[in-house]
């Protein structure tokens, strides 16, 4: 039996999932299909930073930056339970740019978009700084400047639980495995857990991420005499380590480099520091059906040096307890450096017959607005227009005021959310509760419902993983499995032995359905 949609998403990254949200909350029938999980690939291998990409003014990307930077603090009162106000410090190198570059480069950031949060650049002495602390003795002079931090892969979960509860249909582990296009619309055979399913829909939007030019060049079917893809992707892998903590602080750094290139070494699930990122090109062969990326020995190394180049303590290989990598869909610019091409994205519109749209690029920080954008063009092709909504809205467990009353600002309205989650639920310890509080802000109380002592949160499977949480990730979340809880619901992998997360695998064993 075919089913009739308004749209059909192909992709649940953050910018499919974005869109769907956006769409659903103008009124349109919306249904996403995605081939994996939930932020499986690119969306959850980010370096996790809602910054305006100081680096991009270098290449004249002001536009970009502009853009980025007026987002920021949109997504911060959004969601201020997984996006939260970070500090960077960059020491300064003599021999990569001169100070006066880099003072004049901070004061466009402070001022090419207006900051409410966020406070604005300072140097500082690193000598007689904490933050000089870590650092090798011959950086004397540095500067400080603010971005934001955001759990990427809950970020993409909060726009498909916000695009469900506004009436969109989301499938994970669903890939589109034909798709044809006619004058009046699109029919798509969908391979679900449960079966096989034909949808019709009035427009696509191909939000596949890394393969979305394969999509249409493989997989969409035009009408007669035309041609779907148009643009060419460039695929760049960023690559990163987690090491044990190389500081005590909580700011985080951005180090130059010799080739031009920046690196962070950011404060990371209380016990770690993240280091990141890479640039290597890969090609389209390399996308290996819908495989993860790895990290390659030559990366780990190049992290590892550049890192050491500015931390007294040489950080090793040898030191590195996880890692991972995710792959950029940028759009071809012709740009020989794959650092320097652009971060920014395109919407394509295509009308020669039903209309489609396919997303090319783009960044974390600017998914909200590239949804927006989405969504005026998808109404103007369907003769629909609609009127925008996200920029003052809440995403699922961001709106604070029936625990802490009237907002204040976001880093603050998250320890006063802390404080009364502590004392609605004075049996978790400080250490669960902050988690919880992080993972699911005002939502907690539909994770833990009237569960009034640990024992009413069930066998704990894992240390501090209740099989409470567990059914509610399950249920409410799309999780499947072990990975999704461990690797993209939380970080806890990374804190868990091999036979603790064998104990979520085994759970998830006895309680699929």
């Amino acid at each position: 039996m075919e089913e009739h949609f308004d749209v059909l998403i192909v992709g649940g990254g953050i910018n499919g999932a974005g869109i769907a949200r956006d769409l659903a909350g103008r009124g349109w029938k919306v249904i996403l299909a995605e081939a994996s999980d939930f932020a499986a690939h690119t969306s959850s291998s980010s370096t996790k930073l809602i910054h305006g990409g100081l680096r991009y003014l270098e290449y004249f990307e002001f536009s970009l930056v502009r853009k980025a930077l007026q987002e920021r603090e949109v997504l911060l009162k959004s969601a201020p339970h997984i996006i939260w106000p970070l500090r960077f410090v960059m020491p300064h190198d003599e021999a990569m740019r001169p100070a006066w570059m880099v003072r004049l480069g901070l004061f466009l950031y402070d001022h090419l978009a207006r900051r409410e949060v966020l406070p604005g650049s300072k140097s500082i002495k690193l000598r007689s700084s904490k933050l000089g602390a870590p650092l090798k003795a011959k950086y004397h002079r540095g500067f400080v400047y603010s971005d934001g931090w955001v759990d990427d892969a809950r970020l993409v979960l909060l726009n498909a639980l916000d695009a469900r509860a506004k009436g969109a249909e989301l499938l994970t582990r669903s890939p589109v495995t034909a798709v044809q296009r006619d004058a009046e619309g699109w029919t798509a055979q969908i391979n679900t857990p449960r079966g096989a399913r034909q949808v019709r829909a009035r427009a696509l939007v191909n939000a596949a991420g890394p393969w979305a030019e394969r999509f249409l060049r493989q997989v969409a079917k035009p009408a007669q005499g035309e041609a779907l893809a148009t643009k060419h992707l460039r695929l760049v892998k960023g690559s990163h380590i987690v090491v044990k903590r190389c500081f005590e602080h909580d700011h985080a750094y951005i180090f130059q480099n010799p080739d031009k290139r920046i690196i962070f070494a950011i404060p990371y699930e209380g016990e770690y520091t993240l280091i990141g990122t890479t640039d290597v090109e890969l090609a389209p062969a390399a996308l290996d059906g819908f495989a993860k990326a790895g990290i390659d020995e030559s990366e780990i190394a190049y992290l590892c040096s550049q890192a050491s180049r500015y931390f007294t303590k040489p950080v090793l290989p040898a030191d590195v307890v996880w890692s991972y990598a995710g792959v950029r869909p940028l759009l071809d610019d012709a740009a020989g450096d794959p650092s320097a091409v652009t971060r920014d994205y395109l919407l394509e519109t295509n009308t020669q017959a039903a209309p489609l749209l396919s997303v090319w690029g783009g960044k974390i920080t600017t998914f909200r607005k590239l949804a927006e954008d989405a969504a005026h063009l998808i109404g103007t092709m369907l003769g629909e227009k609609r009127a925008a909504w996200t920029q003052a809205a809440f995403l699922p467990g961001g709106d604070l005021r029936d625990w802490i009353g009237a907002p204040v600002r976001p880093d603050q309205d998250f320890e006063r959310l802390l404080v009364a989650v502590q004392q609605r639920y004075d049996y978790l310890t400080p250490k669960l509760a902050r988690r919880l509080a992080r993972a699911y802000g005002s939502r907690v109380d539909q994770v833990l419902g009237t569960a009034a002592c640990l024992n009413d949160l069930g066998q704990e499977v894992a240390p501090g993983l209740y099989a409470i949480e567990l059914r509610y990730l399950q249920r409410e979340e799309w999780a499947c499995s072990a990975d999704d809880v461990l690797w993209r619901r939380s970080k806890l992998g990374l804190h868990y032995r091999e036979a603790e997360r064998a104990a979520v695998a085994a759970w998830f064993k006895q309680n699929s359905s």
